[in-house]
């Protein structure tokens, strides 16, 4: 066994080309044996085993920068830089990072949980180099999903421009997370399938280098007919054209021949592109059968492939993508629109029902949102399913092109709150606080997934602007569904249950930590109203109003950023109203970022638990007996 000895990567550049062939594979059982126990992102780190290795044999990290675009695709880098041993705790609290990791190991030089971010900071790093006066490589790893977002080519276009010295490997699997679309993916189709370039570019190759050290006119010539067959067998060559040179496309899973790419690349004085042919889920038949499916996947049976998955409630995006059918089948305006995750979203059977009103626009947030707000004014429903942490990258848009215009867009916001295993790169918790600021906004939040659907139809109901329902990644409570939906009237929140001087206002599933919170606490003689806040913008003034001059003691519970979310919107409400004596305490997540571990234990690490509401009010009562009647913001 090879693999138990590697414990940094300077140990690969002794081995054989056979050696690396033969600790490929014994990577790949371990990546199936060790997510087995602990799940993760399979199929996208079986499909680079050779490029990583092919990575670490030719070069000296971390002198040289290797800079993973969407950090999932780095735990055979995490193989080889001596964490191996590590993998029994991988995205488990206080274990080792899904992702990338900066703090985790001088390898890790740049932390992505979201795509299309590498080429910028390879240029950065580039150009950092060279303000230096140093000569370590900077290699940018991005996949053809990736490379559909717009970041991507803005940075592709400044690198082009400065011809600085750096190399992007575009790993092209055809996937990101679902089956890629657009005309860039079409493009790398024609590169890849074109058999008379292919065999040409090889014919050319192999008779240059036949010809003993040619030199002047010839060597140009020579290049020259290289570059017109180029140009006569790929219309385009869009890499070409914005500055690059292009190598490829080479077998991804061919070391020799990734190898021999990248020395090809080091002799290249500016940007090179090295088009590497990778398959998702390589070496292990269920992975490369479903890549979606094993693109982040539970524990499994490693004979079978079958998940150990703990039969539930089903989830509260499965209850969005089933009601949307119901909504779809009522108005024939409802579209539904997701950049690259129907299958997160949960717009799969909605796809298959409404083929001409699903549209997947590719890894393209900004996109999205502005083409929403454009359907949206021509007179159709457009319903934006994306995740929170996704759609931070569509702020301007959701400013400008939607709320500004105050389309008729509706926010499908999944992931809402802790997401768990993710960690802090996908933590639901900051999109209140960057929405609810935005005029002509609309927000709610379901106390469980019967609400959601009544949401959902309050949302198509609606007509006066923008709209958002935001819904967590769990399972739901297992209440009954109603068959028939009803509009919700805006801006009203609804009492749980009655209590004397404490009330919590509280939001999604804190609704339900609430309501454990009343029962303990009812058993002490204490009785806890419990106020279900789904509405985050706009509040319930009346509410409000009958809290505060009824002096009520109150908490506000949000899964969401106690800066700037529902508890800084009730205060401010207080304030407006010059109700300086309405006593107003907050729970929500704190002003750090919140790392992976389970939605449990985030909630615990934060004090959003039954356990930790009880014990504010206890404190809340205490103080009361030696205190007047003063503001109390806290």
């Amino acid at each position: 066994m090879l693999l138990p000895q590697i414990n940094n990567p300077e140990q690969l550049k002794s081995l054989s080309i056979e050696e690396l062939a033969t600790l490929a594979d014994e990577i790949r059982r371990f990546l199936v044996e060790k997510l087995s126990v602990t799940g993760g992102h399979l199929a996208s780190n079986l499909g680079v085993v050779e490029l990583t290795l092919a990575l670490h044999y030719c070069y000296d990290s971390p002198r040289d920068k290797m800079i993973f675009d969407v950090g999932h695709q780095a735990y055979v880098h995490k193989i080889l830089t001596g964490r191996q041993d590590r993998f029994d705790t991988l995205r488990k609290n206080g274990g080792m990072c899904g992702f990338v990791k900066r703090n985790e190991s001088e390898h890790d030089v740049w932390e992505a949980g979201h795509s299309s971010t590498s080429l910028s900071a390879a240029m950065g790093m580039a150009m950092a180099r060279d303000m230096k006066g140093e000569d370590n490589k900077v290699i940018a790893i991005i996949g053809d999903g990736a490379l559909t977002g717009g970041m991507a080519f803005e940075a592709l276009n400044h690198i082009g421009h400065e011809k600085r010295k750096l190399m992007v490997i575009l790993n092209d699997n055809e996937m990101s997370i679902a089956p890629n679309v657009g005309a860039m993916h079409n493009y790398l189709s024609k590169i890849r399938s074109d058999r008379h370039y292919l065999r040409a570019k090889d014919e050319v190759e192999g008779l240059l280098k036949k010809i003993p050290a040619i030199g002047g006119k010839l060597a140009k010539t020579a290049e020259r007919l290289k570059d017109s067959l180029k140009y006569m067998m790929v219309p385009g060559v869009l890499f070409e054209e914005l500055g690059f040179t292009y190598l490829g496309p080479v077998d991804g899973h061919d070391l020799e021949k990734v190898i021999d790419a990248f020395h090809q690349a080091d002799n290249v004085a500016g940007p090179v592109l090295v088009h590497v042919l990778t398959t998702k889920g390589k070496g292990y038949k269920p992975a490369e059968a479903d890549s979606y499916k094993w693109h982040g996947i539970s524990p499994y049976k490693i004979e079978s492939g079958q998940v150990l998955q703990a039969v539930g409630n089903p989830m509260y995006t499965d209850v969005f993508g089933q009601t949307l059918i119901e909504l779809g089948r009522q108005d024939k305006r409802l579209v539904a629109v997701t950049p690259a995750m129907p299958g997160g979203s949960g717009l799969f059977p909605f796809a298959k029902e409404f083929p001409d009103r699903m549209i997947d626009v590719g890894i393209a947030e900004q996109h999205a949102a502005t083409l929403c707000a454009a359907l949206a004014m021509e007179g159709m429903k457009p319903v934006y399913a994306v995740y929170s942490t996704f759609m931070q990258r569509a702020y301007d848009q959701i400013v400008h092109d939607i709320c500004r215009h105050n389309a008729n867009v509706i926010f499908a916001i999944d992931r809402a709150g802790f997401v768990g295993a993710d960690g802090e790169t996908h933590q639901g918790v900051y999109d209140i606080a960057f929405m609810r600021h935005i005029p002509n906004i609309v927000l709610m939040m379901p106390k469980d997934e019967n609400e959601l659907r009544h949401m959902m139809k309050t949302a198509l109901d609606y007509n006066e602007g923008p709209i958002a329902y935001r819904y967590p990644r769990i399972n739901g409570t297992g209440v009954t569904l109603d068959s028939e939906l009803k509009s919700l009237p805006i801006g009203t929140w609804e009492r749980l249950r009655p209590g004397d001087d404490y009330a919590v206002l509280a939001s999604g599933p804190m609704v339900q930590v609430a309501e454990e919170a009343a029962d303990q606490l009812k058993r002490e003689g204490i009785q806890l109203s419990v106020v279900n806040a789904r509405f985050l913008k706009p509040l319930d003034h009346q509410m409000l109003l009958d809290l505060a001059r009824a002096g009520t003691s109150m908490v506000v519970l949000e899964e969401a950023s106690q800066a700037g979310s529902m508890g800084s919107a009730v205060l401010e409400f207080y304030a407006e109203h010059e109700l300086y004596d309405a006593r107003v305490h907050l729970m929500g997540v704190p002003d750090v970022f919140i790392e992976h571990g389970s939605i449990k234990e985030q909630r615990q690490q934060t004090g959003l638990t039954a356990e930790a509401l009880c014990a504010r009010i206890k404190t809340m009562k205490a103080q009361s007996k030696f205190s007047y009647k003063t503001t109390s913001f806290s």
